[in-house]
């Protein structure tokens, strides 16, 4: 079939018919359907040559032109696309062919007096190819592929700024146990770990879930549905509560064990509002439909305070909070209930405290008054041992300085001797006596780990190293970090320790230097300052990191 004698005003209602039916430009199937001409021209006159061609918008006529520029001579690689300006010259003429015609940097040349130029583009008439049954398949295959790629191109424009919000679609089949979701103009996926509990959808079921991402693909717009996130949650109240749909009251935090139970804490920035009453509505009616939406999930209201102590006693409702002890770092806490509220605190399987752990980001340790009265006995005399065998002390003065706060030698070594003169019964003379030999004994352990240390293989880069004691490079040593290079290579989680989730398990990693109460902050730094002194890292480039980051960080507010 010869384009000549193809009808070409039904060429244009082809195009415009494919254009409505997907809902795209209606160039852009024409450009596809010109892409196609132009490699059937290809295979016809050869695949070197840079064949184009151009169909007008209003009569459909498809116009043949082959491209040739002009380069350097030494330039040349392809003699079919580019040829040089003395091979050029012949046919830099006006008026010779008027079916062809020179531009130069995209402008036609209307002066030939001179020379073609280095640049110079000429353009002429091909005749149209005859389309065989393989060239006009082939040019089919161009156009659905092109069609394809428009498609896609338009579903993720009109999908990827929804990520974050709830979408409603009508299920169209399952596929190994994943859910196919027709929501209007595209296809979006509901995994099958994304589903509340044992949920089961037939095809034409009518679904809402939240869009929480959305990819471009080679096979298209991925939509990634999810009705487990905790921000599912978030937005159906969002949907039910005017007041969090008017920025009134906000949810600072959520947490779900999808299906079973979530907590999610707000907050009220009108004192005339009650924040958890507005969340639960007149009889419950605004909760209520959250929770049928979530399959009846319970949900736990709780008060958000800025206070963490509060906030965590809010958060393990709804048992009764005795106590809460934060530890240095204020990443884990300590709470002490009464014996009888141990199991509500904990909930089944320990559902209660991990959903609190996760509303709060801290980690909790639950203890009953008998078991925090029992460990802080064993501290006691733990202590009081410990001042009784290296200061030389009868029990009833070391009893006395455990009850005074003093916790370790260095605490009694080098605290104000004021604060020693303050305990009834310590005068002068024996206030300075402790300190002698609170200070003996540290140096002679001081002396005993870096001696053990250099034994162990310790290098000086290590040992002379800043913020590490003799005790520190000592344990070092001995989990085999014996040089600075060594020391720079380990991540902050190596040295003070962390927490790893697997297969949605909390599990402990020791740090070596743990023991000594390293933080990750400090682990960062020590770990970066001997990078900038080995030269594997540009201090400039640190200052500017930290200067990024303290932008940041103020920008989020923190």
């Amino acid at each position: 079939m010869a384009i000549t004698s193809a009808n070409q005003l039904e060429l244009l209602q082809t195009a415009e018919a494919v254009a409505r039916e997907k809902m795209i430009d209606p160039d852009l199937v024409i450009e596809a359907m010109e892409d196609s001409l132009a490699r059937a021209a290809k295979s016809r006159y050869g695949s070197e040559m840079d064949i184009r061609v151009s169909i007008d918008r209003k009569t459909g006529n498809a116009t043949f032109t082959r491209v040739r520029t002009v380069v350097d001579e030494e330039e040349v690689e392809n003699y079919q696309a580019q040829f040089t300006a003395d091979q050029a010259a012949p046919y830099f003429e006006p008026g010779k062919n008027p079916d062809n015609f020179w531009t130069r940097e995209g402008t036609p040349i209307e002066d030939f007096s001179g020379r073609p130029q280095v640049g110079d583009v000429f353009q002429e008439r091909v005749p149209p190819v005859e389309l065989g049954r393989i060239a006009a398949q082939s040019a089919k295959q161009v156009i659905l592929q092109r069609v394809r790629e428009a498609e896609r191109d338009r579903q993720y424009e009109e999908f990827k700024d929804r990520a974050g919000t709830i979408i409603n679609g009508v299920v169209k089949r399952e596929e190994y146990g994943n859910i196919i979701v027709d929501v209007g103009r595209g296809e979006a996926i509901l995994r099958r770990n994304e589903k509340i509990g044992r949920e089961s959808y037939r095809p034409n079921d009518r679904i809402r879930a939240y869009v929480k991402d959305v990819r471009r693909e080679t096979r298209g717009p991925q939509i990634f549905l999810s009705r487990t996130d905790p921000q599912f949650m978030a937005e159906l109240f969002k949907m039910e509560v005017p007041e969090i749909y008017d920025g009134v009251i906000e949810i600072k935090a959520v947490a779900r064990d999808p299906g079973s139970r979530a907590k999610i804490a707000v907050i009220s920035y009108d004192n005339s509002i009650d924040p958890v009453g507005a969340c639960v509505g007149m009889r419950g009616s605004r909760v209520q439909a959250v929770v049928g939406e979530l399959q009846g999930e319970k949900i736990d209201i709780i008060p958000w305070s800025e206070d963490q102590a509060t906030f965590l006693v809010n958060a393990l409702q709804p048992a009764e909070v005795a106590k809460v002890v934060f530890d240095e770092d204020a990443t884990r806490i300590e709470v002490v209930v009464p014996d009888e509220q141990l199991s509500l605190a904990i909930g089944r399987r320990g559902q209660n405290v991990r959903l609190a752990s996760q509303l709060t980001g801290l980690d909790i340790d639950i203890l009953t008054e008998e078991e925090e009265s029992k460990r802080r006995q064993a501290e006691f005399n733990a202590r009081t041992q410990l001042f009784m065998d290296t200061l030389d002390l009868d029990e009833f003065f070391a009893q006395l300085l455990v009850a005074e706060g003093f916790t370790n030698l260095e605490e009694v070594a080098y605290v104000d001797v004021d604060e020693l003169l303050s305990i009834e019964g310590v005068d002068e003379a024996t206030a300075e006596e402790l300190q002698t030999r609170a200070r003996e004994h540290l140096e002679a352990a001081n002396k005993a780990a870096l001696d053990n240390a250099r034994a162990l293989g310790a290098q000086d880069s290590l040992i002379e190293f800043d913020g590490l004691t003799p005790q520190m490079v000592e344990a070092l040593a001995k989990d085999d970090v014996k040089t600075l290079e060594d020391f720079a290579t380990l991540a902050d989680w190596e040295i003070a320790g962390g927490w790893t989730t697997q297969d949605g398990q909390r599990i402990k990693d020791d740090g070596i230097l743990e023991p000594f109460s390293i933080s990750l902050e400090d682990a960062q730094t020590m770990v970066m300052t001997a990078r900038v002194m080995l030269g594997w890292v540009d201090p400039t480039e640190l200052e500017t990191a930290e200067e990024a980051g303290e932008a940041a960080d103020q920008e989020a507010g923190v």
